[in-house]
């Protein structure tokens, strides 16, 4: 290997390795290393036995669970926006070309013993036996309840004093039953527990306000992502797992000559005193 470099970077989180792609794109001499055995850091996407030997030292993984090849378990899992910034990222860059992905059918939920697709549209949301009819009228009044609330406006109290009413008595204004309140004060407010209903609903109403389910600019992202691909949801991912994502960038940075080493378990940053000093 050559000795000079103008960079040298280590680790191979998707962060590391989009810089390395860059400055190699832009003609810089790039090394980039790893201590791992594999790509993506923290954000990685693990086979079989990459997930054993991680989390269980130096034990193989059970025969009954199948080839090694068949997994790709990511450590950060999550969904892609379909016209998300990462993904103007990607076109941008041109890496799509080392990427596969796949439109996500969409998201769902159990309740009651039952599997229920997670509504993506106001059609879809119309549809859906996850709420009835009358409910969902209650729950749509709530937030917009919520949303209109301003500690300036007066106007926006609806009679309600929230530094004396408790969160049981602003929900039981609107008849909410109790799945919606579940939702509302543990997904949204996140509430570890039910103590918060007898308590001054000041904090529960701002809490759910700045939740701000839907603001203007996720709103705009949601339907242009959803429109991208005419799929059941707006999200998308990678066919082999996020840790694709790094990889993409890494090969982009290989193509222009960046220089990649990895399992080497010493790869760290020594300083020099005396030379620093001179």
């Amino acid at each position: 290997m050559d000795e000079e470099y103008d960079v040298i970077v280590l680790g191979t989180g998707l962060k590391e390795c989009i810089l390395s792609g860059l400055l190699s794109v832009d003609g810089l001499k790039v090394l980039h290393m790893d201590r791992n055995d594999y790509y993506g850091g923290e954000s990685t996407s693990l086979n079989l036995n990459q997930l054993w030997k991680r989390f269980r030292g130096s034990d193989t993984p059970p025969a009954h669970l199948g080839s090694s090849r068949d997994y790709n378990v990511d450590m950060i899992p999550k969904f892609m926006m379909a016209n998300g910034a990462l993904v103007r990222v990607l076109i941008h860059t041109d890496v799509t070309k080392y990427l596969n992905f796949k439109a996500v059918d969409g998201s769902f939920v159990y309740n009651k013993g039952k599997i229920h697709k997670v509504p993506a549209t106001d059609v879809e949301a119309l549809k859906s036996p996850l709420m009835g009819l009358f409910e969902k009228r209650r729950a749509r009044k709530f937030f917009i309840y919520v949303q209109d609330y301003e500690d300036s406006d007066p106007k926006s109290y609806e009679g309600l004093d929230l530094n004396k009413v408790t969160a049981r008595d602003v929900i039981s204004k609107y008849g909410l039953d109790d799945n919606t309140v579940d939702f509302i004060g543990h997904s949204l407010a996140l509430h570890k527990d039910d103590a918060y209903l007898d308590q001054p609903a000041m904090d529960f109403v701002k809490r759910v306000k700045s939740a701000n389910l839907f603001p203007p600019l996720f709103q705009k992202l949601y339907a242009e992502s959803l429109a991208r691909f005419q799929g059941g949801s707006p999200y998308i991912y990678p066919l082999y797992g996020l840790g694709e994502l790094p990889q993409a960038f890494a090969r982009l940075s290989a193509v222009y000559g960046g220089t990649y080493m990895l399992s080497k378990p010493e790869c760290k940053v020594i300083k020099d005193t005396e030379q620093l000093n001179m």
